[in-house]
């Protein structure tokens, strides 16, 4: 199979119809084997029944449907693992993201030269104040902090190497950092492509201010997996180790100052430094402890499913 096109969704029953078709023209005049895998991420409106019916007419459409609204990470995640396709595309529901695309995708994963090809939405229809000015605040901090250099890392227009998908873990909101995940999971030939963007025909966006604010939060995470999540004894250890010593070498001095310097001076107890020493050595010993823990747990911890799948099409 050349591809398998993944698409997400919550609540777009109107555009679906009009995207299995668009799909399947651009899939059937380039001769593309293919599949299309909906994943119904807890949706209450009609959506599941439209892609039972359009199930019926095109044997390739295929369906996850999630017993509740999980997220869109966990709904990538549950396509990912189905995904038969040597290059597996990834693009909303909504008709923003345009399938013309797909084929120029596949051929810039096909030829080799990469093993992730990020869409790019130079040019948007969407407001200014909600989404595109905190997008691109969001995309210079995830470019500073990654160090992936894409300029659109929210795009679902996406295309992968099967491998990619197959050996990424998306969960939680983790799904704006796949570039991210791919890199650290050693796939480094990352791309960028422009790709038109469609204003919204139907329905009313699901981007909103706690989005944005989970995503500055999901960035710090990444961030701290990327450099410490197979080491965190590194880091809290370190720290601990740090903040430990800076407590100890006050009480030393206390020590000696109390008892040949200024033995008729005030009692320990009574002097802040005694605090401060105190304080700081307690948590030197926090921080490494949570080092140590966290090694145990990353020896000892297993990769669980995070959704629960009420159904499935044709998989």
């Amino acid at each position: 199979m050349n591809i398998s096109v993944v698409i997400p969704l919550l609540n777009e029953q109107e555009s679906l119809t009009e995207l299995h078709d668009w799909i399947s023209k651009v899939m059937e005049s380039n001769r593309f084997s293919y599949e299309v895998i909906f994943i119904d991420d807890g949706s209450t409106d009609e959506s599941w029944q439209t892609i039972l019916k359009l199930s019926q007419g095109n044997e390739r459409v295929k369906g996850i449907r999630f017993l509740k609204n999980f997220g869109k990470s966990q709904a990538l995640h549950a396509g990912f693992k189905k995904a038969k396709g040597d290059v597996v595309i990834t693009m909303d529901a909504d008709l923003q993201d345009n399938p013309e695309e797909i084929p120029e995708l596949y051929n810039m994963i096909i030829s080799k030269e990469y093993d992730l090809v990020s869409g790019w939405k130079k040019k948007r229809y969407d407001s200014i104040l909600t989404k595109n000015l905190p997008s691109k605040l969001f995309n210079w901090a995830a470019r500073k902090t990654s160090g992936v250099k894409l300029n659109d890392f929210n795009c679902g227009l996406k295309a992968y190497h099967i491998d990619v998908v197959k050996h990424i873990d998306v969960y939680g909101e983790m799904h704006r950092y796949i570039p991210v995940l791919a890199k650290n999971a050693g796939f480094t030939k990352i791309g960028e492509k422009i790709v038109k963007h469609q204003a919204r025909k139907y329905g009313e966006t699901k981007f909103g201010m706690n989005r944005f604010v989970h995503g500055f939060l999901d960035l710090i995470t990444i961030w701290f997996i990327s450099r410490f999540g197979r080491r965190p004894m590194h880091l809290f250890g370190a720290l601990g180790v740090i903040m430990f010593t800076i407590g100890f070498a006050f009480a030393i001095y206390l020590g000696v100052d109390k008892l040949f310097l200024n033995p008729s001076g005030r009692l320990i107890t009574q002097r802040p430094q005694f605090y401060i020493s105190l304080v700081t050595m307690i948590i030197g010993t926090q921080f490494f402890v949570a080092g140590f823990l966290g090694e145990i747990i990353l020896r000892t911890q297993k990769n669980k499913q995070r959704y629960l799948i009420k159904q499935e099409l044709n998989l």
